[in-house]
């Protein structure tokens, strides 16, 4: 049985803290962190504090909190012999005070509001010794099948990447929403696309499954959009969105290869 301490109170240390309490092979001894109340509702009838001195014997200290406080929580586990680890996807194993360090990153978006199935989350270690990369790999596989080791460097380059595929898109999401709500016209009309493009790469890579007027070369339908938008940021990113996806989209016989963008900015 791996005894589990948890320190932190945001969004992803209350999924992790529940999904571990319901997890096999694992007591989840301490819950610690400095907002009392948010600390109160998180952690319940698990022992808490937020004493950071007062921290309880473990085999496992797993921090998550924002990347800047990495550090600085760090520090009262020094002297540990339990293995200390953070659940950043950017933050390098080495930023950890500690004997024994690792890395245990969900690659996954977490809020508040809505709960998610670990099992198919993959989740990300690193560690410096065999022996507790082992552990890490035990404890990932207590929630989730899909464990993976990687370095720090790739780690990073992979959280870069869920930044394009996910916190863009839904940016872009709310742009579509803003076009939509402009002329009364309501975004539950989307979400039918939304899902299926979601839904089609999982089986096709994403060039495959690109469609619209920049994969077609439909100048008209583009110039036409062009108009419609009233921002000149919207224009800029809807140029250089389709710029991307021209260039990167196989040349019929006698399709342009120049950009057909002149002062639209």
């Amino acid at each position: 049985m791996l005894k589990l301490v948890i320190l932190g109170t945001g969004n992803l240390s209350k999924h992790l803290g529940r999904a571990f309490t319901r997890a096999q092979g694992v007591e989840l001894v301490q819950w610690v962190g400095r907002n009392a109340l948010e600390l109160e509702k998180a952690a319940g009838s698990i022992p808490h504090t937020t004493d950071f001195g007062s921290i309880a014997q473990g085999d496992i200290y797993l921090i998550a909190v924002g990347d800047d406080a990495i550090g600085e929580v760090s520090i009262p586990l020094a002297d540990r012999k339990g293995l200390v680890v953070h659940t950043s996807g950017t933050v390098p194993l080495e930023a950890l005070r500690g004997k024994d360090r690792g890395v245990f990153y969900p690659l996954q978006s977490f809020s508040a509001q809505r709960e998610v199935d670990f099992g198919e989350i993959p989740i990300c270690i690193e560690a410096e010794r065999p022996a507790s990369l082992e552990r890490l790999r035990a404890l990932a596989g207590t929630l989730s099948k899909e464990v993976h080791e990687m370095g720090s460097h790739q780690r990073k380059i992979l959280h870069l990447a869920a930044v394009f595929v996910n916190n863009f898109t839904n940016a872009l999401y709310g742009l579509g929403q803003e076009i939509c709500q402009g002329e009364g016209l309501d975004f539950e009309l989307l979400k039918p696309l939304i899902l299926e493009t979601a839904q089609k790469v999982q089986t096709l890579p994403p060039q495959e499954a690109q469609t619209g007027p920049a994969r077609r070369g439909d100048l008209r339908t583009m110039q036409s959009h062009l108009e419609l938008l009233k921002k000149k940021k919207h224009r800029e990113l809807y140029i250089l969105l389709s710029e991307m996806i021209r260039e990167n989209r196989p040349l019929g016989p006698g399709d342009p290869t120049a950009s057909p963008w002149t002062d639209q900015q």
